[in-house]
């Protein structure tokens, strides 16, 4: 069984700054890509950031420039250092991880549950 629990969303003015944390817990040999993703009221979840193993990240166009993706091997974590936001990045925000639980070279994808950013004056 493989676990990923997000937090760090809230409501935060435009401008504003949150950071999203993402832990990933469980059977784990060894965590391949991560990412974030984010779904608006009526719209499709759409990727907003990635990162793999090496720790290269990838973003979206919509967010370059104010969001950052990293991780933290280590703990298993991923986070989303998220700045200026705007009233547009209004979503629920989703971690997934690509987990290998054991040696053999199969990974499964993974979801957490989700955390609501709201961006409003």
């Amino acid at each position: 069984q493989v676990q990923l629990v997000e937090s760090g969303g809230g409501l935060v003015q435009p401008g504003g700054s949150l950071r999203l944390s993402c832990a990933v817990s469980g059977t784990i040999f060894s965590i391949n890509g991560m990412g974030w993703y984010r779904q608006a009221p009526g719209k499709q979840r759409e990727l907003v950031a990635g990162i793999n193993s090496g720790g290269w990240p990838n973003y979206a166009d919509s967010v370059k420039g104010r969001f950052t993706i990293s991780r933290e091997n280590a703990k298993n974590t991923v986070y989303l250092q998220m700045n200026s936001l705007k009233p547009e990045d209004t979503a629920v925000y989703y971690c997934k991880a690509m987990v290998r639980p054991t040696a053999i070279l199969v990974e499964y994808e993974y979801w957490g549950q989700g955390t609501q950013v709201t961006v409003s004056s």
